[in-house]
Formats: structure tokens, sequence, C-alpha cells
């Protein structure tokens, strides 16, 4: 009995009533994606219910191998944190703060001084961008840019020949420690490492996170707490602060973690949920307007996906899910307010129309479900 999740980082479904309140009217990251490159091909991911979500330009309505549906976000903001632990069941009362005219200076002053470095940037921007637009500078002095985006993140970058990784981790630590200090809610202190030359800078795959624990008691910690294992693939360790986890890798793109997704599929036949994020929709794609990219990650996926379901037991099931939106044809390069869609397989089981869930928490109620565990999590079961 093992429950495979994988949340496809950012592959939204049409926005939210409360899409307006966060800049985001119009924002339909499959849709608008779809009609942007002419029609997506997903044949596999049609079979198992896409097509019936929505109006998805070249994803047929077929009568499904699998149940599905669409989910609200019920905790406040749209980013990776706020909808991964809304995954596993726990719904924040409070937003994370965040920073759009940068860090404050008492901040930003004190961290100067724990790390005797110079800060430049200090403010909301994209992180392609920035190492462009400072790159030089940071170079001759050795100062740490840093900077922040629509979501709650303190993001620090350097490159890595002048300042090596383990110290930029140093550093990030000590962001970590004073925000916690000083009273600011920050999801995540992340190490953006790059290398190259102006204006060709690129970013390494040496990324940390430094995440606050989850606010309350999640799957992860409820299935480990009975026994269950957690296998995270991708930035799920970071997301969860390393609670709740028996085993994690991280992985080098979409195509790595589809690898090891099917690697511990096949080396763990025991009880176990198998907890994967792949990235690359919303990092490589999404945050940068990339259309095409984006499609052509979902037909990676789509065209993998049988390998995942051959090797599925008949006693498993498999959720493929997401955290947010991130349409990549709207002028904002930041993650968007919307639905999610819901994809839930097993095999000899008819599909079935989920309808629109309350709350991304029906996945983590599911899944504790699946395994008999008695629980308080937040949601409602959609098994069988």
């Amino acid at each position: 009995m093992r429950v495979i999740a994988i949340v496809l980082d950012s592959v939204g479904i049409g926005e939210m009533p409360d899409a307006a309140s966060y800049g985001d009217s119009g924002s339909n990251t499959l849709v608008n994606t779809a009609k942007a490159v002419g029609g997506l091909q997903l044949r596999n991911l049609a079979k198992m219910g896409l097509g019936n979500l929505a109006e998805i330009p070249g994803v047929p309505k077929l009568e499904a191998t699998g149940a599905y549906g669409i989910m609200l976000e019920k905790s406040p903001g749209k980013d990776s944190t706020t909808g991964h632990w809304e995954l596993a069941g726990v719904i924040l009362e409070k937003p994370f703060d965040l920073f759009p005219n940068g860090f404050p200076p008492q901040l930003i002053a004190e961290f100067e001084k724990r790390t005797n470095r110079k800060v430049i940037g200090n403010k909301a921007a994209s992180g392609t961008e920035i190492i462009r637009e400072l790159g030089p500078e940071q170079e001759k002095s050795g100062a740490l840019i840093v900077y922040t985006s629509a979501d709650s993140v303190f993001q620090i970058a350097a490159k890595e020949e002048i300042i090596p990784v383990d110290e930029l981790y140093e550093y990030c630590e000590i962001a970590r420690s004073l925000l916690d200090e000083m009273g600011y809610k920050v999801a995540r202190v992340i190490a953006r490492p790059y290398t190259g030359n102006w204006p060709n800078y690129v970013r390494t795959p040496r990324r940390r996170d430094y995440s606050l624990e989850p606010e309350g008691e999640t799957l992860l910690d409820i299935l480990c707490q009975n026994d269950v294992p957690v296998y995270a693939v991708g930035k799920i360790y970071d997301l969860y602060a390393g609670r709740g986890i028996s085993y994690y890798v991280k992985t080098k793109d979409n195509m790595d973690g589809v690898d090891r997704i099917l690697e511990l599929m096949n080396d763990k036949s025991h009880s176990c949920f198998i907890y994967a994020n792949l990235v690359d929709f919303d990092m490589k794609y999404g945050h940068r307007n990339d259309p095409e990219g984006f499609a052509n990650a979902l037909s990676y996926f789509d065209q993998k996906l049988p390998e995942i379901l051959d090797a599925l037991d008949n006693d498993d099931v498999l959720i493929i899910t997401a955290d947010h939106g991130n349409d990549p044809t709207t002028p904002s390069t930041d993650h968007s307010r919307e639905y999610i869609p819901l994809l839930y397989y097993e095999k000899e089981k008819v599909g079935k129309d989920l309808g629109v869930r309350s709350t991304f928490a029906d996945i983590g109620k599911s899944a504790a479900t699946f395994f008999a565990i008695e629980n308080d999590l937040k949601g409602k079961n959609f098994l069988h």
C-alpha cells in the first residue's frame, strides 16, 4: 500500500474567486499556456481526466480512468510553502510576511553586521534579472545580493567563485536566525549561488532553502509517527524544514525528478508515502514567462506518465496536483492565486468527478485515511 503524490509546481487551472485581491485577475496557467502555444498535447493526463477540468485547447474531455477535480486554497497566500503545507493538512490563519519594497533598514543593517558583508539590491526582483544587474558589482565588492519576490522569501545571491557555496549557506543560516529573532514571519531563506560571466550568468543547482517549520501537525508527521516512511523528492524536504521525512533526494530538474520517483517506486515495495515536487514548471518557465518551455515540460511529464502508472501495484494510489499557479502568459513573473488540479488514480477503480474541493488539505486527509490512521487533519477524504 503506497501513496505516490506528485506536485507539478505552479500548474494552476484558473483564477480563484479572490484572485483580484492578489493582482491575478485573468490568470489560468494551464488554459492560457495551451492557448499561447496552439494547444497542449497531453494524451495520458487527458485519460486521467485533466481535460474534464476546464476547456484546455488540445486536451480532450474523456471518460477518465481516474478521479478528477479542482481544489481551492483556504490559506491566505500563493507561495509554495503555503500550498504544500495545506496539501499536508495545515491551513494558515495569518499569511507570511511580504516585502514588496524591500526589507526594513534595521534588518539589513543587522544582517550586514553579522555577516561582515555589504548588502546590495534589497528589493523585489526576478532572480535572473537581479544577478544580471548587480553581478558585476558583486564580483568587484564581494557584497551579498539580497532580494525578495511576491512570495515570502529572503534570497541571497552570490557568485560561487567570489563567495564559496558553504560560506553562502552560513549567511543564509544567519539570516534565518535573525528573521526569527526579530519576529518576521518569512517562509524561506534561499541561497542562490550562480556562476559564469556577465551578462550570461547561470544559477547553479546548489540552491538551498531554509524554511520555517510547519505551524501544526502535518500528514508527514502523522505518517512517521505511525511507522509509515515518507520519501521526499525535490524541494519537499526544504518546504517542510525536513520535518516528518524519512529519506530525501534533491533533484536537478524535472527529468531527474521523474527518474528519482521511478527509482523509489521500484525500490520501496513496502507501505510508504512517496512525495515529489517537479519544480521546472515554476522555476524555469513560469517565472520567466516562457509558455513554450512550460508546454514542453508538461509534454515531457505526460510522456513519462505511463512508466509511473506501470510501476503502481494494485493497492497503490497516485495523486497528481499542484501548489499554486504561475501563468507564463501574463505580464507578472510571480505566482498566481489559482485553483489547482486534482488527479487521482487507482488500478481497477472507476473514474469519478470529485468536483470542487474546498481546500488543498483534502489530499492530506485522504492520504492519512488510506493508511487507516486516525487524525485531526483539516480537509475531507475523497478516496474510493
